[in-house]
C-alpha cells in the first residue's frame, strides 16, 4: 500500500520519483507533501509550518519579503508544474497552500496556538472557497489562477486570526 496518491500523477503521466527529482515540481508538490494520497491541500499546509516558523524568527521587513517572494516565484512555479503534469490546478501542486498559510500568519504575532488556528482558519477558506474566492479559481486560469486563490484564503483567515490575536 503506497502512501502516494498514485503511481502516475497527471495527464503526463509522472512518477512520484519523477516528482521528486525535478527541482520545480519538488517546490510545486511542497517538498513531497503534495503527494500524499489523502488530503494533499492539507499535508502542503502542514508542510508550510516549518517554513512559517524559520520565517517568523526574521523581522517584519525580511518576513513580507520573503513572503512576497515565495508567493510571486508560486506563480512561475504552479504554471510550470501544471504544465509539466498536462493539468491546470492538479491538487498535488500545493505551493500555493504554503503561500497562503505564510500570508494567513504575516501580521499576527508568533504562538503556538496562532500558528494551528491560522492552519485551521486557512484550511477553512480554502477548502469552502466563500465568494469571491470561488470564483476566481473557476475564472483565473495558470499559474496566476493556482496561486491567487489561496492568497485571497490566506488574506481572509489572516484578517480574521488577527481579529482573533487582537481581541484575545
Amino acid at each position: 500500500m503506497s502512501i502516494f496518491l498514485n503511481t502516475q500523477l497527471g495527464k503526463n503521466k509522472l512518477t512520484p520519483k519523477q516528482i521528486l527529482s525535478d527541482p520545480i515540481l519538488f517546490l510545486a508538490f511542497g517538498f513531497g507533501s503534495g503527494l500524499a494520497k489523502k488530503a494533499p491541500g492539507t499535508m502542503g499546509t502542514l508542510a508550510a509550518i516549518p517554513v512559517y516558523w524559520l520565517f517568523a524568527q526574521t523581522n517584519l521587513f525580511v518576513y513580507s519579503l520573503l513572503t512576497l517572494i515565495v508567493t510571486v516565484a508560486g506563480i512561475r512555479i504552479c504554471d510550470i508544474a501544471a504544465k509539466k503534469l498536462d493539468e491546470h490546478d492538479f491538487g498535488g501542486i500545493v505551493w500555493d497552500e504554503i503561500a497562503g498559510y505564510l500570508i494567513t500568519m504575516w501580521l499576527v504575532p508568533f504562538s503556538w496556538q496562532a500558528m494551528v488556528l491560522g492552519f485551521v482558519l486557512f484550511r477553512f477558506f480554502d477548502i469552502l472557497k466563500p465568494w469571491p474566492i470561488k470564483w476566481i479559481d473557476r475564472q483565473v486560469h495558470g499559474g496566476l489562477g493556482i496561486m491567487l486563490d489561496d492568497v485571497l484564503a490566506g488574506v481572509f483567515a489572516g484578517g480574521l486570526l488577527l481579529g482573533f490575536s487582537s481581541y484575545f
